[in-house]
């Protein structure tokens, strides 16, 4: 007898569903997978042996193939061991087959318990219109019933799964609201503009880029409160739509990085990896189907890349394909991934290698060949992707010991709300745009209607500056930004004029 049942493969972050068919036959007692399984896959079945003796059932005696469909598709991960088990219960004639097809996902341990895997939101989005139900273990059920309509089934050992097709038990599904699951995002301020003292232009020039989702790069001393900035830009960018949050969960769902106490990413991601980070870490990769990098964790929220010369540049040329077309292509043998990577990168460098070339107290000890060796480090067409060029100074003794001031990250937050949802009212028939950052095109040109004032403007800075056409369309996006601050519809000089003026700061960079 062969029992087919439903499963899926994730890869990157879609997944396939996969039929899992068994065959018991008689012969010598042998078990077998096949349908091109990773070395996980194969291992299941010592574990799938021990877990149906342990759930008091008799494996088969005689001969046993298990075939992972397509065949031309490389299986890996624990999620195919309760599919699996189910399929040679069924086929052994131990289990009735299911009146309803289920779609089944889960490791087993020896003792017949049922444990969480990764990728199972992606898998319980793709089963949509496919299954009449899911069956996953009870760790990853919340998860799954944010994905679909269907009827999700939580358990916790393979016993109470073969009671549940046998009709012996009765499992409920479980079902959520996934509005109602993003409305709970936390309203808490972890790091308030008012932490940092002074720096008046650095924080303009973050509610500019949390308005528009614009790339930063500050260069300052050390001390100056470049990193305490960054950290403070993920509490003024608006809350995630449930699109977007779905989007960052499939992704941490897919890394096996979700927390247990929630199955939806809520808050927009900040990540900070060390400059000794690898190439594969940042853009993703490891053994099999490659897994998503920081670049990916990162999607729809903040890359903070503290003491940017420092990092390898190999790893920052990387960067230059996700920040101009926001996703990345991962090729491997035989296999290629596409991850989304639309990200706000915020950047942090020192002017010189020991950090004080143009301060008025302490003196630099850089020669002029260290200082040339360490900025050719960020290539031009790196830092032609970088949209707001900011000078963090050193803070006079003035600022440093007067009075603190006032929280101001609930403010700012207000107004990029407000000049966020211009930006999606104007983009609304966009699919998958959701800020100024991303305007390209014909789109570009309708949403940025330039005063004369403001061309003659442009037109000079073009001059003046030797601006790529990439920097020019940069320019035209942050003057959008700082115009929808402002609530107007037509760019005007003076916004032209703040959007070239974080462009020209880039000279003293490149030099």
């Amino acid at each position: 007898m062969v029992a087919r049942l439903l499963s899926g493969a994730v890869l990157g972050i879609e997944a396939r569903l996969i039929e899992v068919q068994c065959d018991v036959s008689g012969g010598l007692p042998q078990f077998r997978v096949v349908g091109l399984p990773e070395k996980e896959v194969t291992e299941s079945r010592e574990r799938i042996r021990s877990a149906i003796k342990n759930a008091g059932l008799p494996f088969p005696a005689g001969r046993v193939t298990a075939n992972l469909a397509p065949a031309d598709l490389r299986k890996e991960g624990v999620g195919f061991d309760v599919p699996i088990a189910v399929a040679i219960l069924i086929a052994a004639g131990h289990v009735d087959a299911p009146k309803e097809e289920y779609l089944y996902i889960g490791e087993l341990a020896l003792d017949g318990e049922i444990r969480a895997v990764r990728g199972v939101l992606p898998i319980a989005i793709a089963a949509a219109g496919q299954a009449g139900g899911l069956v996953v273990p009870r760790e990853n059920a919340q998860e799954a019933a944010l994905a679909a309509d269907v009827p999700v089934i939580p358990v916790d050992s393979l016993s109470e799964l073969v009671e549940f097709l046998s009709g012996e038990r009765t499992i409920e599904p479980l079902h959520i609201d996934r509005h109602a699951a993003l409305r709970h995002e936390p309203s808490a301020i972890a790091f308030d503009l008012g932490e940092v003292r002074g720096q008046a232009q650095a924080k303009r020039a973050l509610e500019v880029a949390a308005a528009g989702g614009h790339n930063v790069l500050m260069v300052g001393p050390p001390g100056a409160g470049k990193s305490l900035l960054a950290r403070c830009l993920p509490d003024l960018l608006p809350p995630m739509s449930l699109e977007e949050a779905l989007d960052v969960t499939k992704i941490y769902s897919s890394a096996g990085m979700l927390e247990a106490s929630s199955a939806l990413v809520r808050r927009r991601p900040f990540r900070a990896p060390h400059q000794t980070i690898s190439y594969a870490g940042m853009v993703g990769g490891g053994h099999g189907v490659p897994g998503p990098g920081e670049i990916s964790l990162a999607h729809h929220g903040v890359l903070f890349l503290d003491e940017l010369p420092e990092f390898d540049r190999r790893v920052l040329e990387t960067l230059r394909q996700p920040l101009e077309e926001r996703t990345i292509l991962l090729s491997r043998a035989g296999i290629s991934v596409r991850y989304p990577a639309s990200f706000t990168l915020v950047a942090a460098m020192n002017p010189c290698p020991c950090g004080f070339l143009g301060d008025p107290l302490q003196p630099c000890r850089c020669s002029i060949r260290d200082i040339h060796r360490y900025r050719r480090r960020l290539s031009g067409p790196f830092l032609d992707r970088i949209d707001l060029f900011v000078e963090v100074p050193r803070l006079a003794s003035a600022e440093l010991l007067g009075v603190r001031d006032p929280p101001a990250s609930e403010a700012v937050r207000a107004r990029v709300a407000e000049a966020r949802k211009r930006q999606w009212e104007r983009l609304s028939g966009a699919a998958g745009v959701f800020s100024n950052a991303q305007l390209d095109g014909a789109r570009l040109d309708a949403c940025c209607e330039l005063e004369s004032e403001a061309r003659t403007l442009l037109k000079r800075a073009v001059s003046r500056f030797g601006l790529s056409a990439r920097a020019h369309v940069r320019i035209l996006r942050v003057a959008r930004t700082i115009a929808d601050l402002e609530g107007a519809e037509t760019l005007s000089a003076r916004h032209v004029a703040e959007a070239v003026r974080y462009r020209s700061a880039s000279e003293s960079i490149g030099d």
